[in-house]
Formats: C-alpha cells, sequence, structure tokens
C-alpha cells in the first residue's frame, strides 16, 4: 500500500509541474499539503529519474517538465514573475518603450523596474537601443515570447 501512495505523490507531482512549468518549490509544498520533507524526498527521486528539471538559484528553485528546453525555462522563470510579466507585455505591446515609461506604467521603484531590465538584458529577452538622449528598451526575440 505505501509503494502506491508514493506512486500517487509522484504522479500528483508531476501534474502540477506539467501544468505549471518553473513551478517553484513553495507553491509545490502549499499546492500539495505536503510536509518538507515527503515533498524534497519525492522531487529528488523524479530528478534523479530525470523526469523532471530542476534549476536551483540562491534562495529559489523551479521545477519543469524535461519537455522543456533551456531557451524555454530561461522565459518561463520570468513570466511566472508577475511584475517582469508586466514589463515583458508593456514591452511587447508597445515595440520599444523608454525606462520612464516602463516604470510609469508598472507603478514600481526605479530601482525595481531597473533590476528587472538588468536581469531581462542579462538573459538576452530584453536589449536596449540608444538614442540622442535616452534608452530604448525592446524584445530580443519576438518569438521566444509569443509562442
Amino acid at each position: 500500500m505505501r509503494d502506491v501512495d508514493q506512486a500517487d505523490t509522484k504522479v500528483i507531482l508531476l501534474e502540477h509541474i506539467e501544468k505549471t512549468p518553473g513551478i517553484r518549490y513553495r507553491e509545490l509544498l502549499r499546492l500539495t499539503g505536503l510536509v518538507n520533507g515527503v515533498l524534497s524526498y519525492h522531487l529528488i527521486a523524479l530528478e534523479r529519474a530525470n523526469v523532471i528539471k530542476v534549476e536551483r538559484q540562491i534562495r529559489m528553485t523551479r521545477y519543469y517538465p524535461v519537455s522543456v528546453s533551456d531557451n524555454e525555462s530561461a522565459i518561463l522563470k520570468f513570466i511566472r514573475h508577475e511584475p517582469i510579466r508586466e514589463i515583458l507585455l508593456f514591452i511587447l505591446e508597445h515595440e520599444m518603450c523608454t525606462f520612464n515609461e516602463i516604470v510609469e506604467h508598472t507603478r514600481k521603484a526605479p530601482s525595481t523596474v531597473s533590476s528587472h531590465l538588468k536581469r531581462l538584458r542579462d538573459d538576452l529577452i530584453v536589449s536596449v537601443k540608444y538614442a540622442e538622449y535616452y534608452q530604448l528598451y525592446i524584445i530580443v526575440e519576438k518569438d521566444r515570447l509569443v509562442r
């Protein structure tokens, strides 16, 4: 009976990960109701069986199905974060945006917007085109985001 329960737990975890690629550990804890040690045990087992991919960053771990490419996971981690998703959608909608337009639209602190844009530039999702007195932010490859 115990093996069936473990198999069911793994199936439930896989369903959540496939439904929400890039899901974070805390989200899985909340959604499944599992205790920390049990969730960790099953996720490690799924990772070792090469059924899921794990992206570990400082203070954050994300889980993806193995069918999600590295390119897709690079974008999903941003899209899953609401403020960054809002920035990306705004730039997509307007083709090119100034920093001040993005700050005004998002109503976030300039330092927060700057930090998000830096991360997006570092991962080659957004680039900067320099005009005479300002910078214009553009999406590098729209096809990567719009799929």
